[in-house]
């Protein structure tokens, strides 16, 4: 548009002193205008209309441009214990690290701390399970930041052999919350490779 708003404060500075013409202007003018102006006008009226066409095109790829590169994306983990026996009890609240990666696609899970943290505003969904025998307490929450968001729990029993749950939460994050899994103190799971995991991935960005 710089173009064009250039081209006709030159040609009103020339010909016309301090008139502007719009294109209505230059429908009404026509008949008393010399033929070559009102071919100009004509024209020029034209030429105005094919850039701001050009400009909305432009803006409305940008806009589709930027969705794409949301949509694009992606934030993916999925975790277990690893090694075998007990994890616990501890005789405080303890965060489980989930050290076998099965998958950690935008490295947002970290391994050595048991910790996801949102690398993106979004709508994520979590997932956790446990294996764990009958004998001793189970009670594992789901936490975001400092917050416990859902739990899961097994009494002790003298007769259950083995205990298995889990549980899961949709969760609207922002750029660096923390979401993990904590060990309720004097409880404990089983530390097994494949039966007690943490996993979660990006829906939605927003």
């Amino acid at each position: 548009m710089t173009f064009s708003v250039w081209l006709l404060v030159c040609f009103c500075g020339l010909t016309l002193g301090q008139n502007v013409f719009t294109q209505t202007d230059v429908a009404t003018e026509t008949g008393s205008c010399f033929p070559d102006m009102c071919k100009f006008l004509k024209e020029f009226g034209a030429m105005k209309a094919k850039l701001e066409a050009v400009e909305t095109n432009l803006k409305e790829k940008s806009e589709v441009l930027e969705l794409k590169k949301k949509d694009a994306t992606i934030i993916a983990f999925s975790a277990a214990t690893g090694g075998s026996g007990h994890i616990g009890p501890f005789d405080t609240d303890t965060t489980l690290i989930y050290r076998k990666l099965i998958i950690n696609v935008g490295n947002a899970y970290n391994q050595h701390t048991g910790i996801f943290s949102a690398p993106v505003p979004g709508i994520y969904y979590f997932t956790y399970f446990y294996h764990a025998g009958g004998s001793q307490v189970v009670n594992l929450s789901l936490m975001k930041n400092n917050e416990e968001v859902v739990t899961t729990y097994d009494h002790k029993t003298s007769h259950d052999v083995a205990d298995n749950g889990g549980n899961a939460a949709l969760l609207q994050l922002q750029q660096g919350d923390q979401v993990y899994v904590q060990l309720v103190e004097n409880t404990h799971i089983w530390g097994g490779s494949h039966g007690t995991t943490f996993s979660g991935y990006l829906l939605h960005q927003v």
